[in-house]
C-alpha cells in the first residue's frame, strides 16, 4: 500500500506530493508503532522512498503516461529503491550500528528482495489507478 500511495501522490499530485509523501511517511510510521522501531533506519527508508518517487515521476515524463514508459518506470523505481534500501540498511547501517543478529537478520531480510517485491506490486497498482484518477480529477 505505501508504495502504491508513493507512486499515485506523485502520478497524480506531481513530484512535490510525492516527495512529502515518500520523506514524511517512514517519520509518522515511526511515530505511530507501525515502522521499524529503530531511529536510524528511518532516514533511509525517507531516501528510499524519494529515490523510487524520483526515478517513477522522470521516467514517465509529463502528461499522460505512455505504457512502455510506465512499466519502464514501474521497473527502474522498484529496482532503485530495493538497491539503495538494501545497500543504506543491510550494507551500512547493519554494520555500523549496535545490532543483534536476530535484529541484522529482520533487518536483511525486510530490506532486499521484499522491498523489490513490495515496490513492484505498489507501482503496478498505482499504473493502474493512475488514468482513473487523473480522470476523476480533470488532470
Amino acid at each position: 500500500c505505501v508504495n502504491a500511495v508513493l507512486a499515485i501522490a506523485a502520478l497524480v499530485v506531481g513530484l512535490s506530493g510525492g516527495l512529502t509523501v515518500a520523506i514524511l511517511s517512514p517519520f509518522f510510521a515511526f511515530l505511530l508503532g507501525i515502522g521499524p522501531q529503530l531511529l536510524p533506519i528511518v532516514p533511509a527508508i525517507s531516501v528510499g522512498n524519494a529515490i523510487f518517487v524520483l526515478v517513477l515521476y522522470f521516467v514517465t515524463g509529463q502528461g499522460g503516461i505512455p505504457v512502455a514508459r510506465g512499466i519502464s518506470a514501474w521497473l527502474s523505481a522498484a529496482l532503485a529503491k530495493s538497491a539503495v534500501l538494501y545497500l543504506l540498511v543491510v550494507q551500512v547501517l547493519c554494520r555500523i550500528l549496535t545490532l543483534k543478529d536476530v535484529q541484522i537478520a529482520l533487518f536483511t531480510s525486510m530490506f532486499s528482495v521484499n522491498q523489490l517485491i513490495t515496490a513492484l506490486i505498489g507501482g503496478g497498482v498505482a499504473l493502474l489507478l493512475t488514468p482513473i484518477l487523473r480522470k476523476a480529477l480533470h488532470r
